[in-house]
């Protein structure tokens, strides 16, 4: 109860004021580790120094609103069942859209097949490659998992929590959507920096990054609602990541050429997959509630 009158007693402009600073803040190092640091073009392959500060920052936050790991959805409740849903929902619509991707090369006659090796991540393509080693593979597990309770913990956990308290679930689910969208971006400013893109190309990728991020938070902020805990949209984040880090597809033409089509297809089959469950559910609860 002492943790809910915390949350409870600050205001709306606290809590704008709290959630401002905590973006701002880690942005600021992301963009530093990005453009400076580079840690994307080491064997670790991602921003991992700006995923631990994002995991102290939102644990910081959390504290001046009083809230506990329980409050934000991490907390134990059917755990391995609801991670099974996230890795099968992932596996499911990745297994459609890696199909799909497949047949197309196919029918175009440039011998697509899948090959096994870590990258790092761009909607672009261009990737650094790194050979598929034991080493390499475990970095890549673990540095995704820190990715994943960094985003879903600040995400769809304090923010998601934080402003669905005060203006309701659906605001605080479009909120924290739109900002993990923007949160996305740094991936074409880096293109542009590294000169890999114009700035017309990098606006065009920007708005793709929104939509396809903001598609995602969307789906994993409706899991919250749904379940209670993070448990779902953190297990189908790190499918999603490592999937996209570890099985390619590579044709006579290239490698990941139509990685666009593979991740839109899947975005939107497994965003169309929770909105139904939870129409149903919704449904059945009002019948429920009527009789």
């Amino acid at each position: 109860m002492e943790n809910q009158q915390n949350q409870i007693t600050k205001s709306k402009k606290e809590i704008i004021r709290i959630i401002a600073v905590l973006i701002i803040v880690t942005t600021i190092v992301k963009y530093i580790e990005f453009l400076f640091i580079r840690t994307d073009q080491t064997i670790i392959a991602d921003n991992v120094i700006t995923k631990i500060f994002c995991i102290i920052a939102t644990l910081v936050a959390m504290k001046i609103c009083g809230l506990k790991l329980s409050d934000i959805g991490l907390k134990n409740k059917n755990t391995l069942r609801y991670i099974g849903c996230g890795l099968g929902l992932g596996i499911f619509t990745f297994g459609i859209s890696y199909g799909l991707e497949m047949l197309l090369l196919a029918v175009q006659g440039k011998e697509p097949r899948l090959s096994a090796f870590i990258t790092n991540f761009g909607l672009s393509g261009a990737t650094s490659e790194f050979s598929l080693s034991i080493q390499a593979l475990i970095i890549c597990v673990i540095v995704n998992i820190i990715n994943v309770l960094a985003e879903e913990g600040m995400f769809r956990g304090f923010i998601l929590k934080s402003v669905s308290d005060h203006w309701g679930f659906k605001t605080g689910n479009y909120i924290q959507a739109f900002l993990f969208g923007i949160w996305h971006i740094v991936m074409c400013v880096l293109g542009v920096y590294d000169g890999q893109m114009s700035v017309v190309q990098a606006i065009v990728f920007a708005i793709g990054y929104v939509v396809l991020a903001g598609i995602l938070a969307i789906e994993w902020g409706t899991c919250i609602n749904m379940t209670g805990v993070l448990w779902v949209g953190l297990s189908e984040h790190f499918f999603n990541n490592f999937i996209g880090n570890f099985l390619h597809v590579v044709s006579t033409s290239g490698t990941d050429e139509f990685q666009i089509i593979r991740i839109v297809i899947s975005n939107f089959l497994s965003l169309g997959i929770v909105l139904l469950i939870n129409k149903k559910n919704n449904s059945r609860n009002n019948s429920k509630l009527s009789q």
